[in-house]
């Protein structure tokens, strides 16, 4: 839940500077631009950190070597924020998250239907997580 939060402060966070007059985020796509960047800063650095073991909990146990698939959906959430940012990037780079967002949602199943834990809380149920995920979706496909 607390990317969906991220998602929504730091969008109306970005688009209240705009309105204060910050150029770089005068209108709400440079500002949902931004805010999927943070959203996905945010998730990505739970491939680090001590979210790691969790996260790799989650990954199903049908695909091999789920630390390296942790690595590699966290370097591609970051390359994915970073090409959201820039003009040239930004359409490609949301067709990939999109992408990458579908092929990770088989480890958000298997953790909603082993009730999981991602810091000791409870991952949120299927129905839930499958809302929030096509909202993500939608939001990278906005900000492309």
């Amino acid at each position: 839940m607390a990317p969906f939060i991220v998602l929504i402060v730091s969008f109306v966070l970005f688009r209240a500077l705009g309105l204060l007059g910050l150029t770089p985020f005068d209108g709400w796509h440079p500002s949902l631009q931004a805010a999927a960047a943070v959203m996905l800063l945010l998730t990505a650095s739970a491939h680090w950190g001590k979210r790691r073991a969790d996260l790799i909990r989650m990954v199903p146990s049908s695909f091999p070597r789920p630390g390296l698939i942790v690595t590699i959906t966290g370097l591609l959430e970051i390359a994915g924020a970073v090409g959201l940012l820039f003009p040239a990037t930004s359409r490609a780079a949301s067709w990939c998250l999109t992408a990458l967002l579908i092929a990770m949602f088989p480890a958000n199943v298997h953790a909603a239907k082993k009730k999981l834990t991602i810091g000791g809380r409870p991952v949120p149920g299927l129905p839930v997580r499958t809302l929030l995920q096509l909202v993500f979706i939608a939001a990278v496909l906005l900000a492309g």
